[in-house]
């Protein structure tokens, strides 16, 4: 019944390549991953202003479990270029179809929002558009430049797509100088046929070095989802590749599957073996680290971008 009334309230399915997978258990959370809902004030107050100004945000499309935290704070991910992604990883509750055009006037929807909500930091992603020539670099660094001039004092970070096969395009948008650079390996390279098969995780991974050789003082980030069927050696080695890439900041949380369509949970990873991550990890080098099972890409961004500054400092006053 539930399937048939989604169908009537919304004919196109929000995952039509995912229309006929077989449906998948959905495991019982643990106590550790648990969230309350979000109702507080504050998150009315921020979901009022992303209304007002038309915006999309992942933590609403991704289904984030931190929108509650976040949101009453007035710290929102906002997703340009529509709602809707070329691809269709597995992981994903981002819609998947064709997008529409881009809208020539959200760049400045997005500068607003930034000012209305007073942040001092904000992380600006987007859904992936192969359809674009340059895969909306041009308008990442639009919103970019628009965010610069309307709140001059805001730090910006952004968690951009692969930009495959789009030459040129991460140079337009490194060349406007987010202060962080974020882009996902997402999993293991074992595991990308299954889970994101529209990506290359050598290429991926190439991206985000080259971020570096064309402003070797950008920060860079990355992060991983474990609990999809990697083993530990495997994200020991995404850990390598990373830092060989010279990546500074490295998150890593749990996948929780959005729906029975999607890519089961293999198992939830315990709040030990994260601190186990953690550990490892700030061993190999990285600058910053967030590991845990609510960890997210873009949650706590700006406490951790402060944090980030500082490490990096540190590091270069011990030399």
């Amino acid at each position: 019944m539930a399937v048939v009334l989604d169908l009537i309230n919304n004919p196109r399915p929000r995952h039509p390549e995912k229309a006929h997978r077989p449906d998948q258990a959905i495991a019982r959370k643990p106590d550790w991953i648990r969230v309350k809902a979000p109702v507080s004030p504050g998150y009315m107050n921020t979901r009022a202003i992303v209304r007002e100004n038309k915006l999309v945000t992942v933590c609403e499309e991704a289904g984030c479990p931190n929108i509650g935290e976040c949101w009453e704070k007035k710290h929102a991910t906002f997703m340009i270029m529509g709602d809707t992604c070329t691809r269709a990883c597995a992981f994903c509750n981002v819609k998947t179809g064709l997008p529409g055009a881009l809208d020539a006037a959200e760049p400045e929807h997005v500068a607003e929002a930034t000012a209305k909500l007073g942040l001092s930091h904000v992380v600006i992603t987007s859904v992936d558009r192969d359809d674009l020539a340059d895969g909306g670099a041009e308008h990442f660094a639009r919103t970019i430049t628009a965010i610069r001039a309307r709140c001059p004092g805001t730090t910006i970070e952004i968690l951009t797509p692969d930009f495959l096969r789009k030459d040129g395009a991460l140079r337009v948008v490194v060349e406007a100088k987010p202060d962080v650079f974020n882009h996902n390996l997402e999993t293991v390279p074992s595991l990308y046929l299954k889970v994101r098969p529209g990506a290359r995780y050598f290429h991926s991974l190439r991206l985000l070095q080259q971020v570096k050789e064309i402003d070797p003082t950008m920060f860079t980030k990355s992060g991983i989802m474990v609990g999809l069927g990697e083993e530990r050696n495997e994200v020991m080695q995404v850990m390598d590749d990373m830092r060989a890439a010279q990546i500074d900041f490295l998150t890593v949380g749990q996948y929780l599957q959005p729906t029975r369509k999607h890519h089961e949970v293999a198992r939830f990873v315990t709040p030990d073996e994260f601190k186990s991550y953690e550990t490892v990890a700030y061993a190999k080098g990285f600058l910053m680290v967030s590991a845990s099972p609510l960890t997210r890409s873009s949650h706590h961004a700006g406490e951790d971008f402060a944090r980030l500054k500082a490490a990096r400092l540190a590091a270069q006053t011990a030399r």
